[in-house]
């Protein structure tokens, strides 16, 4: 099967594309792909019009990975001190 080559143009809307789907579920995978997407953009000024979906990509990793770590914490020391009593 013979993969079609992206153009500049295709990379920029698949990564618009990711950032407007992405989900608590598929942000690591989404952030991969687009990172690797931007990596083969061919000019500076083509990275520079993604930043924005690659900086929002980044913070919506950051807040759901800190939520997710701030409620296991919770759960955590509501064992602890159930098991206390």
């Amino acid at each position: 099967m013979r993969l079609p080559m992206l153009t500049d143009d295709d990379k920029r809307a698949e990564i618009r594309r990711l950032y407007f789907a992405a989900t608590r579920q598929t942000i690591d995978q989404d952030l991969t792909k687009a990172l690797d997407l931007l990596k083969s953009m061919t000019s500076e000024e083509e990275r520079e019009r993604v930043t924005v979906f690659m900086e929002g990509l980044a913070q919506m990793r950051a807040d759901w990975t800190h939520r997710k770590r701030k409620l296991r914490t919770q759960n955590s020391e509501l064992r602890t001190k159930k098991n206390k009593k």
